[in-house]
Formats: C-alpha cells, sequence, structure tokens
C-alpha cells in the first residue's frame, strides 16, 4: 500500500513538471499574426461636410398695425393663404383724451367759423343782389364760406379718426383694419382677441399681428465651422436632407456666405443660405430641421487603400505589401504619398499600384 502512495505521488510530480514545462514552451514560442488582406483599387472620392441647419420662407414679413388700441376681431388663422391687402385683423381704437379734447376743440371752433362765414354771406349775398356791394366783395365772401364748409368737414374727419380710427373720408384707408402686405402662407399669429397692441414707431418695433410668407420660395439656412468655410464657394452644389421627410434628398445652390464669423460655444460658425429646389409633391414646413451635404473636394479614379492599412512614422507614411502568405504572411515596407481621404478610403498618389495586396489592421493570433 506504501508503495503504491509513493508511486501516485511520483506520477503527479512528473505530470506536474511536464505540464509545466509545455507551458512554458507554448508561452516561449512566437506567435504568428495574421493581418486583415487589401486589394489596391480605383475609385472615385468624395469629401464632404455635413452642415445642420433648418429650412425657412426667403421672404417672411411681419404684419404689424398702423395705429395702437386693443384686436377687436381676428379674419384670418395660421396656416391659411392671404392676398395681399386682405384684411386679417381689426383693431378698436382706444382714443388717448389729450388728441380726443383737442379734436373736439377743433370741431366746436369750425362750427362757429361755418355760422359766421353763412351769416357773412347770406348778408353779402343780399347786397349784392341790391347792388350795394361789388361782385368782388360778394366772391370773397363766398370763398370764405367754402373755407369754412372744408375746414368744418376735416375737423370732424379728424376728431373720428381719433375716436374711431376710420376716416369718413376715405373708410377703405381705414387704419383699423390691418391688412396682408403681401400674398403668402401666415405662418403665425401671435395675438388673441381682446391683445393690446401698438404701432411701429421710433422707440418700439410695434406688435406683430401676423408673420407672412412665400411657401414656394424657400432656402436652406445654417452655420458652417471656420476650419471648412474656406473651402467653399457661392454657387457650389448641396444635397439637403430632412429629417422630417423620410428618403428625401433636394438639390440646392449655395448662394451666400457670411463675411463675419460668429462665435457659438466657444467656436466660430459662419452663416450659409442655399437655394433649395423643392418638388411639386413635397410640402415643407417653415422650421423643419435639416443638414446639408456639401462636396468639399472630389477625385475622379484615384488608387485607393484604406486608411487603416497606413502607418505614420514622424513626416512620412508607409504600408505594407503583402508579398507570401504560406506559411506565413511576409511583407515589404514601402513608404507612400497620400492625398485625397473620405475618412475611408485614402488616395495613394506614389508607391503602390493597383491589383497590389497590402496589410490591414491585425485579424487573429496564431500559434
Amino acid at each position: 500500500m506504501k508503495k503504491l502512495i509513493k508511486w501516485a505521488v511520483i506520477a503527479l510530480v512528473a505530470a506536474v513538471f511536464v505540464g509545466t514545462f509545455v507551458f512554458l514552451y507554448q508561452k516561449s514560442r512566437p506567435k504568428q499574426l495574421v493581418y486583415e488582406i487589401s486589394t489596391v483599387q480605383l475609385k472615385d472620392l468624395e469629401k464632404s461636410t455635413i452642415v445642420t441647419g433648418k429650412i425657412e420662407p426667403r421672404d417672411e414679413v411681419n404684419i404689424k398695425p398702423q395705429i395702437s388700441g386693443i384686436i377687436a376681431e381676428l379674419y384670418k388663422e395660421a396656416g391659411q393663404m392671404v392676398r395681399k391687402d386682405e384684411i386679417i385683423a381689426k383693431v378698436k381704437v382706444i382714443p388717448d383724451m389729450s388728441s380726443l379734447n383737442s379734436a373736439e376743440n377743433r370741431v366746436r371752433l369750425a362750427e362757429i367759423s361755418l355760422a359766421q362765414a353763412q351769416t357773412d354771406y347770406q348778408r353779402m349775398e343780399k347786397l349784392y343782389q341790391d347792388k350795394v356791394v361789388s361782385a368782388e366783395d360778394y366772391e370773397k365772401s363766398q370763398v370764405a364760406l367754402k373755407q369754412a364748409q372744408s375746414e368744418m368737414a376735416n375737423s370732424r374727419d379728424a376728431l373720428n379718426i381719433v375716436r374711431e380710427g376710420i376716416s369718413l373720408s376715405n373708410a377703405k384707408m381705414s387704419t383699423t383694419l390691418v391688412r396682408s402686405t403681401v400674398d403668402g402662407l401666415i405662418l403665425d399669429i401671435p395675438v388673441k382677441v381682446g391683445n393690446s397692441v401698438i404701432l411701429s414707431n421710433s422707440f418700439n418695433d410695434g406688435t406683430t399681428i401676423a408673420t407672412v410668407a412665400d411657401m414656394s420660395n424657400l432656402i436652406f439656412h445654417g452655420n458652417i465651422d471656420e476650419t471648412e468655410v474656406g473651402r467653399i464657394v457661392e454657387g457650389m452644389s448641396v444635397t439637403i436632407t430632412v429629417g422630417a421627410v423620410q428618403n428625401l434628398k433636394m438639390p440646392a445652390r449655395l448662394e451666400y456666405i457670411s463675411p463675419k464669423g460668429r462665435e457659438t460655444n466657444g467656436a466660430n460658425q459662419f452663416e450659409i443660405k442655399a437655394a433649395l429646389a423643392v418638388p411639386e409633391s413635397v410640402s415643407l414646413r417653415s422650421g423643419y430641421g435639416a443638414n446639408a451635404e456639401i462636396v468639399l473636394d472630389r477625385v475622379k479614379k484615384a488608387v485607393c487603400v484604406p486608411e487603416a492599412a497606413l502607418e505614420f512614422s514622424g513626416d512620412s507614411t508607409f504600408v505594407y505589401v503583402l508579398t507570401d502568405s504560406v506559411p506565413r504572411q511576409k511583407f515589404l515596407r514601402r513608404q507612400v504619398e497620400t492625398g485625397l481621404s473620405d475618412g475611408i478610403d485614402i488616395e495613394v498618389r506614389s508607391g503602390v499600384r493597383v491589383g497590389e495586396r497590402v496589410r490591414g489592421i491585425l485579424k487573429e493570433d496564431k500559434k
């Protein structure tokens, strides 16, 4: 029994020793590295940038009242079409007491002057018929009467404008009626019946009654970073995608680049605008978020390799060209000159030929 135990212990120690030796031997063997292999190809490369922005109408007009007061009626709603000079709202005038008092005093004075002019005319007319006064004096009394009548009409008109905001002589030009100044779609009516509004003056922009825009003429409005603005020019083609409309790409043309940048979140941004060519079957809304893809550079039939195949050493760039794959991969290191990159593939201007195979990323280790 003791011999059996002794030989068992010897066998266990031998097994541990042999296992350790095998493990250390395998660890000491050099690993065989296997890389992905890519073929040098001819491709068309494009370097592009994506600019975020939104869709806006080219012309957007804020309609403001010509008189201060309170919104009495609204005749239109947001989303409706409106024609030029069509009435959108009516403003009820709240008269200024000082102006009202002055207008009423002017009417009273005009009444007194008119009564005196009528009396003088009647007296002069009787004297002229009796041939006591000359025709010249009679004609002067006629003129004075007409002037008094005109002043009376004007004073009453002024009083009505102060009270109601409406001219008696030209009701069509009433300042209480807010009219559209352009044809278009009403984008917004930010006021409600009963809201107070003020007219535009030197100290205030005035209250906006409605916003009207021509939705048949749309533009893309966005901002581009200062690192890329120097590579774009007016007239470049742009491709617009709208997040709210799936699978839609619209052509556009860059028509404006701001000469002055603005700092946004620590980066200088430059405003750009692009004219859209919207298909008739597509209906867009003002304010839709959109992306503009601008091609900054393009190379036709460039000799390309994946960017992952490049190795950088100082100011030089290298690739590893496959020379043999049996029994293991062998490579030849070559210096290359690179060009345009699209973020995946890169142009190689010299150093490799089409059809050659180059080393990519490490795929697996084989022992």
